[in-house]
């Protein structure tokens, strides 16, 4: 795709949520998707390789959650994959500071790169499972907000999640079109985590049916320490 294109593609969507974007973000998310496809030929990083696509389900996706992140905040994101949606709100946002941590470490190298390239400042990828990051002294409880997207159920999530945030931090579980089951599955997990379900916004990405739910929680009391479980535990038996 030329950049005239895409220019106009993002530039277009970010604006129907009210997101104006400057030329110095469009050129960064230009680059980031050039890289991201270039990558994805060598390490599987994404299964969405069509360039409307990744700005729709990738870029778009991600920023949505930008208005539920206060200025200057310090955020988690879990899971993060190729760097959704830690890395566009890093490029739209330069007051967060962003933790990205992923199980994989050539994953993590591929995030180093965008990072360098993109000349992104105050984020840094973390190579650790979810569990023992969270169970890490120098990070539990240490951020504002905790973030995943497509990563487990939200029992399992919330023990990944809740964790790392300070008593009235917030986890922004982002998640698809069909959530009240594993709403119900998870209340009990949430308030054994310290957690309370503040609101469910639900809503489509724009120009498109894509249903997707922001599920945001908010810390109420220290999590126990027994959790996070030890690794592979939280998704083999989530909280009841």
């Amino acid at each position: 795709m030329e950049y005239k294109v895409f220019q106009g593609i993002l530039k277009s969507e970010c604006e129907k949520m009210q997101i104006k974007l400057e030329e110095t973000h469009i050129g960064k998310f230009y680059k980031y998707m050039q890289l991201l496809l270039e990558w994805n030929e060598k390490i599987n990083l994404t299964a969405i390789t069509d360039p409307n696509e990744v700005i729709l389900k990738h870029f778009v996706d991600s920023l949505t959650i930008s208005k539920y992140i206060e200025d200057n905040s310090t955020i988690v994101d879990i899971g993060t994959g190729a760097g959704f949606p830690g890395i566009p709100l890093k490029i739209i946002r330069e007051d967060l500071q962003i933790t990205l941590v992923d199980s994989l470490n050539k994953r993590i190298k591929f995030l180093e790169e965008i990072i360098e390239n993109l000349e992104l400042k105050n984020i840094r990828p973390i190579h650790a499972r979810a569990e023992e990051f969270g169970r890490n002294v120098k990070y539990r409880e240490k951020f504002d907000y905790a973030t995943s997207r497509a990563v487990a159920n939200l029992s399992t999530l919330s023990e990944y999640l809740i964790p790392l945030v300070k008593i009235k931090g917030k986890i922004i579980s982002m998640k698809g079109s069909a959530v009240d089951e594993e709403i119900i599955d998870s209340k009990n997990a949430i308030n054994v985590l310290g957690g309370k379900i503040l609101k469910i916004d639900e809503f489509n990405l724009p120009s498109s049916d894509i249903k997707r739910n922001v599920i945001i929680i908010e810390k109420i009391k220290t999590t126990p320490n027994k959790y996070p479980r030890k690794a592979g535990t939280p998704a083999k038996d989530p909280i009841r």
